[in-house]
């Protein structure tokens, strides 16, 4: 999300624009794993990170730091400055979740994914205020599992979006019965919900109003009606930056917020 607001994001969407690799190819030549593929400046991000954290800096303090230092104006908050790591049960055994999505490239079975740490965990400071304060929740059409669910396992954020006045509008990430990237089909199956914007529902439930969901998936319409869920169909799809902005004027425009991008 910094590399995205800072303009310097990856087309693949992960990593840094124009990014080189000598650190991985070194220690490759040392006989390291290597799966992780980690850029040299996206290193050098995580090596600030991991000794602010171990000099005893917060997460949101660090997050602030590297936001700065790219020339990022908007707060980001990370959902804890406590320790949760998404784990994912597979019939051989846990997996991290980067060694499931990363070295295992997604394709061994789940049967199941539980979030370590997250109830003993609390929001970071500021973002349960930001929830109850803000003008317009955005719940973005990334996997419900294991991207929003972490989010969600913290105690009290739930409650928080529950409880806000704001509207709660949120993007399917399901199209016509698939995901549009990534693994959240297999790993929504896994928690038993449906490969539909009807399970991207059940997921966000009982908080969520708004759910924006793609032509083909008409046929939703009414059974998220029965939910308490409004559909806004729209080309959810996003190709291109216009394909982007116009997705964001269609949530932010019916609210009143929109204000030209």
């Amino acid at each position: 999300m910094t590399y995205a607001l800072a303009g310097t994001l990856d087309e693949r969407g992960w990593g840094l624009a124009d990014e080189t690799f000598q650190c991985l190819r070194g220690m490759a030549a040392y006989g390291a794993d290597t799966w992780f593929n980690l850029g040299d400046r996206d290193l050098a991000t995580h090596l600030t990170r991991t000794r602010g954290l171990r000099d005893g800096q917060p997460l949101s303090g660090v997050t602030m730091r590297l936001a700065a230092g790219l020339g990022v104006a908007a707060r980001i908050l990370p959902m804890s400055d406590d320790p949760v790591r998404t784990m994912i049960q597979t019939p051989g055994g846990r997996l991290t979740f980067q060694e499931y999505f990363v070295r295992e490239k997604a394709l061994v079975d789940v049967v199941g994914v539980d979030y370590e740490g997250a109830t003993a965990a609390r929001p970071a400071p500021g973002v349960l205020d930001a929830i109850r304060t803000a003008d317009l929740v955005v719940v973005c059409p990334s996997n419900p599992v294991t991207s929003v669910g972490p989010i969600l396992a913290v105690p009290g954020i739930a409650d928080a979006l529950g409880a806000t006045p704001a509207p709660v509008v949120g993007v399917s990430p399901i199209v016509g019965g698939a995901a549009v990237s990534g693994p959240a089909a297999a790993l929504m199956r896994a928690r038993g919900l449906p490969i539909s914007p009807l399970g991207v529902a059940a997921a966000y439930a009982p908080w969520l109003r708004h759910l924006l969901i793609d032509r083909s998936d008409l046929a939703c319409v009414a059974e998220l009606g029965e939910l308490g869920v409004e559909a806004d169909m729209a080309d959810i799809v996003m190709k291109s930056r216009a394909h982007e902005t116009e997705l964001a004027r269609r949530v932010l425009e019916p609210r009143g917020l929109y204000r030209g991008l």
